[in-house]
């Protein structure tokens, strides 16, 4: 079919599909299927990391744009997904309705110890004046013990090449959240 410009709008009683074509085959495979009304709603993940016994999970590509709610009453360890390109432009979103207890922590963990990092922008609330601090050496970040509720993470792959990343991290708490 050639291109098509509408002067009105498009309708369609059963959706739309985006394919393409295999130039070989002639196959069409469905790339994006558009076939139900749009909530504009982000996702809130109130129990993977909500309980409080603590949790250990790996998040995945298809999470992204996902807030999720913490406990900080026990350990939690929150593994990035695997070093893989499809990750650039991934994000999460971290939100502690319950302060991380004393000698507890949540992490937030890199894959490939060593090879990717953190770029983070730190910053203290408390009340008062508090000015960010930049840290771009670490691959986890740590909500410490005594971490109060209402303390946030925000968290964007900016590079992956399957080999090491670079995730940009806005970091906001009392105390402040460290990365290593």
């Amino acid at each position: 079919m050639a291109n098509t410009t509408f002067s009105g709008p498009v309708r369609s009683e059963n959706g739309f599909e985006q394919v393409t074509k295999n130039a070989t085959t002639g196959a069409f495979t469905v790339e994006a299927t558009y076939d139900t009304r749009p909530t504009f709603r982000v996702s809130v993940d109130n129990s993977t990391f909500a309980g409080a016994g603590g949790a250990t999970d790996t998040l995945t590509t298809a999470e992204s744009g996902t807030t999720f709610i913490v406990n900080g009453t026990a350990n939690n360890v929150v593994n990035m997904p695997a070093l893989s390109t499809d990750n650039v432009g991934t994000t999460y979103h971290f939100v502690l309705t319950t302060a991380v207890g004393g000698g507890t922590t949540t992490t937030f963990v890199l894959p490939g110890a060593g090879v990717s990092n953190f770029f983070g922008m730190i910053q203290l609330v408390g009340g008062t004046a508090a000015n960010p601090v930049a840290d771009v050496a670490g691959d986890t970040i740590t909500m410490v013990n005594s971490t109060v509720a209402g303390a946030r993470l925000s968290l964007t792959c900016l590079t992956d090449d399957g080999t090491n990343s670079t995730w940009k991290a806005d970091c906001l708490s009392t105390p402040v959240m460290t990365i290593a």
